[in-house]
């Protein structure tokens, strides 16, 4: 049914003007009357189409509304979203699409709510996922990497998110290590990465993206003010949720492409050039001892590099950053 219509779709998409039953039922090999039932289903999303005798049926214009049919309307990527599931409501992304990983869902498959009652960041803190105002998102991946490099997807994703907010222009969007993207030094988006693996290969991976997108600053938790805001607050007008998810996909396509062809220099270089705070100095506290450093950049094993006031430079894994903006501590 997923791939009977989604081909509709495609067709629908590719004809400048009607096309008839007929030649749907032949290109879908299904009946005429399966045809009419896909239509139909179609209506039900939003669609306006136009169905004339003799000419057959025309899409006249699609809806704003988020579904599986809307999303895929004219998402030409290769193979992200080309399973994509859309729910109403789900305790998380993140566990539908773990579930789906363990049906054997492939590489790509998407799983996007519009509203989660168990949203999940890192360290098992909770997201607010209200309905309709953001994009609450997971992706499957099954990549062929060595389990110590899984943490470079977390820096990818976060890569193709500051891009989709660079290009969309208006704001500047910046990525404080290893997961948050900020704006104005308030966060809108986070990333949480998980993974199921052997010792020397991954099974997969579920990647959740929880954007910040439509709320306004009514939304936002009166003790979050100082440090959490959306798309729409720092840029002062709403945002189409429906064509966000289509520009994340396309450049989460494009950068994940480009990382296997490549390595992750590229990556690298991307993440380094919205880095949040690289090159200034930052206080950082440990069980040892606090001190000042300046960010200097990532590692490929997802470390955060610091460098000392005495030239000496340190891998970071775990600590306590004072950022010095908007109350932030990672």
């Amino acid at each position: 049914m997923e791939s009977t219509r989604k081909q509709l779709i495609e067709l629908l998409q590719k004809q400048e003007g009607h096309i008839s039953g007929q030649q749907l039922s032949e290109a879908l090999d299904i009946s005429r009357t399966a045809v009419w039932k896909h239509m139909n289903e179609l209506k039900k999303d939003g669609y306006e189409i136009e169905a004339v005798q003799r000419k057959g049926y025309k899409i006249v214009s699609s809806p704003d509304k988020i579904s599986t049919n809307t999303l895929q309307w004219g998402l030409d990527t290769k193979w992200v979203g080309q399973h994509l599931y859309h729910f109403d409501q789900v305790e998380s992304t993140q566990e539908v699409v773990h579930q789906m990983a363990k049906q054997g869902k492939p590489h790509g498959t998407v799983v996007i709510a519009d509203e989660q009652v168990k949203g999940k960041g890192r360290m098992a803190r909770n997201w607010d996922s209200p309905k309709g105002k953001g994009i609450w998102m997971s992706i499957l991946l099954r990549p062929n990497l060595p389990p110590f490099q899984a943490p470079q997807l977390t820096l990818l994703a976060a890569t193709a998110l500051a891009k989709m907010m660079d290009a969309h222009g208006g704001i500047t969007p910046q990525i404080k290590w290893p997961n948050d993207i900020l704006v104005n030094h308030k966060k809108v988006s986070g990333i949480l990465t998980e993974m199921q693996a052997e010792q020397d290969k991954i099974q997969y991976v579920v990647l959740g993206m929880g954007i910040n997108v439509n709320q306004g600053i009514e939304d936002i938790p009166f003790d979050l003010h100082h440090k959490a805001s959306s798309l729409k607050i720092e840029s002062g007008q709403d945002w189409n949720i429906h064509e966000t998810v289509q520009q994340i996909l396309r450049l989460f396509e494009s950068t994940y492409d480009q990382y296997v062809d490549l390595g992750f220099k590229e990556v690298k270089r991307q993440w380094e050039h919205y880095g949040y705070r690289i090159g200034e100095e930052v206080t950082i506290s440990t069980m040892k001892r606090t001190w000042k450093a300046t960010l200097v950049g990532i590692e490929p094993d997802g470390a955060l590099r610091a460098k000392d006031q005495g030239g000496h430079e340190e891998k970071l894994y775990s600590a306590e950053i004072h950022w010095g903006e908007g109350g932030y501590h990672a």
